[in-house]
């Protein structure tokens, strides 16, 4: 069993549900995501999605396509990114997912990037612009490695390519809250939870919910319709509008306390 799995079969354990946190790898600095990482994990994060800045997020919205500008501009690339998780790995075992798209990771060499990712300590990837259909292709090489791979769904996705998608995915499925892209809202989406009930008898693996949860009380309601929720742009927020400041950290981790206590159950 992954790490990935232990952590569903733990937080299942003890009634909770999964909260899981986004961050830019080299956003607001180039070095700063060990100290992030650490600092989510105290603060009760279970899983930490690190995303590989790319110049052209189709998926992200203003907030992480800034992120990912600046990290670039920084001088973060996926080199830096594996080595930086080495160093997350000496102190730290949360399930790490890396986010990115797949142009970066062919100009890599994706067998290359699979076999180096595993060995950084990378637990699994969500790649918004590969389908499931080409993942086929190069599933033989993918199948020998310890990272697993995991697919996104929308309130429009067919019942019948859900099954598909939830056929290929290896430990859970990204449900985006909206058809549209990254980025803060208020609110849980019209038609969010309807959706989430409807496909509950459709899929067999664990159902995480991303795009727009900003705040502990829709991360609540979210949370008690699925197996848990993402957040990435209101992170990055708070990460911009905490940038230079000394209690930078300390800021993120309260924000986190407030997120995971919402997810403890009524």
């Amino acid at each position: 069993m992954n790490r990935i799995s232990n952590t569903f079969q733990k937080v299942r354990g003890i009634d909770e549900k999964i909260l899981s946190i986004f961050v830019t790898a080299g956003y607001p600095h180039l070095e700063s995501a060990p100290e992030l990482v650490w600092q989510l994990e105290e603060s009760g994060a279970d899983l930490i999605e690190i995303g590989m800045p790319f110049s052209d997020p189709i998926a992200d919205g203003p907030t992480i396509q800034h992120s990912s500008k600046t990290a670039l501009e920084n001088g973060m690339n996926l080199n830096l990114a594996l080595k930086q998780i080495q160093t997350i790995r000496q102190k730290s075992e949360i399930p790490i997912i890396l986010m990115g798209y797949l142009n970066p990771l062919l100009k890599y060499g994706f067998d290359r990037f699979i076999k180096d990712a595993a060995e950084a300590g990378v637990d699994g990837l969500i790649i918004p612009d590969l389908l499931p259909e080409e993942f086929q292709t190069i599933d033989p090489e993918f199948n020998g490695s310890k990272l697993g791979m995991n697919f996104l769904i929308s309130p429009n996705t067919p019942s019948a390519r859900i099954k598909k998608i939830d056929a290929v995915t290896s430990d859970f499925i990204y449900c985006v809250s909206v058809t549209g892209v990254t980025g803060r809202r208020s609110g849980v989406s019209h038609g969010l939870i309807d959706f989430l009930q409807s496909i509950q008898s459709v899929v067999t693996h664990p159902l995480l919910v991303g795009f727009g949860i900003s705040n502990p009380e829709d991360a609540n309601e979210i949370g008690r319709n699925a197996d848990g929720v993402i957040v990435g742009s209101a992170i990055i927020d708070l990460i911009t509008k905490s940038r230079g400041n000394q209690d930078m950290l300390s800021s993120i981790g309260q924000f986190v306390q407030r997120l995971k206590l919402a997810l403890k159950g009524d």
